[in-house]
């Protein structure tokens, strides 16, 4: 994610903090400060907040580890002034298993609610019901105790059956366990955005975070349902329905005068690059070719800037599969090769047209049916 700094690594997972967090530490910090009078308030109530991501971060690494249990990697954590994103490889395609890991996120705030429980009776404090400042400040709850109810709001707020957050995707799960996995996504994501007009209704009257919270679950739900339903629509196509079959290729030893002349000539705007024998290998993007051009110059060979790892796809390969793995490889085209021969090309673009052609046909279908 853009403006993200790396700020570690747990169980092989980058977590990254985005910048937009320094903001809310900020205000936090302002806000402690101008209410309590004193930096040593201030610090406390910013120490809150990081104890609460923090929190948020095992909450993320719950649904991470229980994917992996799968074999479903996660490509990394970022902590955001709203909450957490854990980005999985792919979302689970059997119902049981995507309950197990929406399930596993609340879980782990149970648990640390649980044990902060345990050890606050223990030591002798007391878990007030009532009456709390959960923000600090005089009369506040104790730093523990304001934690544990954070947790615990954070497990029942997720549970919350507004797709795609934990409950909705629970909710998918548990509907898709009759068999259709594409209307159980539109019912979730049909709930998913009714919850959302109450969320930012609520947020009208009470804060602005619930309304940015109900513009992310609306966006979300509307989104998640269109992928699913897309990728239900090109299920049982070949990758040839989609591909490009006429495109120019590069030799390592063009120069990047010569694939620039190729940029503008035509669409194409990934190309693949072989050697003498035809043999695939690299691969230089849009982006390769404009760092190349910045740090280099146009006379230097495409060799020196080309990506030499790559995605490649078979010509027996499904288009709902290229489809998920040209949205998770980060590249905008998949190369299509058998025997080390670039046979065609691949992009969302051609998926998109492949799509809107389908659509038009079964449009001219029902008209003539009617």
């Amino acid at each position: 994610m853009k403006w993200s700094w790396r700020i570690g690594r747990l169980f092989g997972i980058d977590v990254f903090v985005h910048a937009t967090f320094g903001i809310l530490l900020i205000w936090v910090f302002m806000g402690h400060y101008a209410r309590e009078g004193n930096v040593h308030g201030a610090l406390v109530g910013v120490a809150f907040v990081l104890a609460v991501f923090g929190t948020v971060v095992l909450h993320e690494l719950g649904h991470a580890l229980t994917a992996r249990r799968f074999g479903i990697k996660t490509k990394d954590i970022t902590l955001l002034p709203i909450g957490g994103v854990a980005r999985l490889e792919r979302m689970p395609e059997k119902p049981g298993q995507e309950l197990l890991v929406a399930l596993a996120g609340p879980a782990v705030n149970v648990v640390i609610a649980a044990v902060l429980l345990l050890f606050i009776t223990s030591t002798g404090g007391q878990v007030i019901l009532e009456g709390q400042n959960l923000m600090g400040g005089e009369g506040g709850a104790p730093f523990l105790t304001k934690l544990l109810w954070v947790n615990v709001t954070l497990a029942v707020f997720n549970l919350l059956p507004a797709f795609p957050m934990d409950g909705g995707r629970a909710l998918r799960a548990l509907l898709a366990l009759r068999g259709d996995y594409v209307q159980a996504t539109r019912t979730a994501a049909g709930i998913g955005q009714a919850m959302a007009l109450l969320l930012g209704l609520a947020g009208l009257f009470t804060s602005p975070l619930l309304v940015f919270i109900a513009l992310f679950v609306w966006i979300g739900a509307a989104g998640e349902s269109g992928a699913v339903q897309t990728k239900a629509a090109l299920a049982g196509l070949p990758i040839q329905a989609a591909m490009q079959t006429s495109f120019r290729m590069l030799s390592p030893r063009d120069s990047l005068a010569a694939a620039s002349q190729a940029l503008l000539a035509g669409s194409q705007v990934d190309f693949p690059v072989v050697d003498e024998g035809g043999a695939l290998v690299g691969v230089l993007t849009r982006a390769n070719l404009i760092q190349g051009l910045t740090t280099r110059g146009s006379d230097v060979a495409v060799e020196t800037a080309m990506s030499r790892r790559f995605e490649i796809a078979d010509p027996g390969e499904m288009l709902d599969g290229a489809l998920t793995r040209l949205q998770g490889c980060e590249c905008s085209s998949l190369p299509v090769v058998r025997d080390n021969r670039v046979l065609g090309i691949v992009t969302m673009e051609n998926i998109g047209e492949l799509m809107m052609l389908q659509g038009a046909l079964r449009a001219l279908q029902r008209a003539q049916a009617a």
